[in-house]
């Protein structure tokens, strides 16, 4: 697994997620948009969308996929908790 590749994979995913902040709303690559007014709906309902986005744009494996969600995870939690 190389990780510089994932972490340009983890880094476009982010760029690509827009925040709307007032509306509590994430516009994802891998979903037109998700409410985020609950961190672990948002993080448990989009799992598997976000897996086959990983797999069909990047053809990424189960284990490369599941370091690019836990780093897209923390990045996108972080957003959330400090509004950007």
């Amino acid at each position: 697994m190389d990780k510089r590749f994932l972490d340009k994979v983890v880094d476009m995913i982010v760029r690509e997620t827009e925040m709307d902040y007032e509306k509590e709303r994430a516009y994802t690559p891998f979903y037109s948009y998700i409410p985020y007014y609950s961190l672990s709906s948002f993080f448990y309902h989009y799992r598997s969308s976000f897996t086959k986005h990983c797999n069909n744009v990047y053809g990424l494996n189960i284990q490369e996929i599941e370091y690019v969600w836990e780093e897209y995870r923390r990045i996108i939690k972080d957003k959330i908790e400090n509004n950007g």
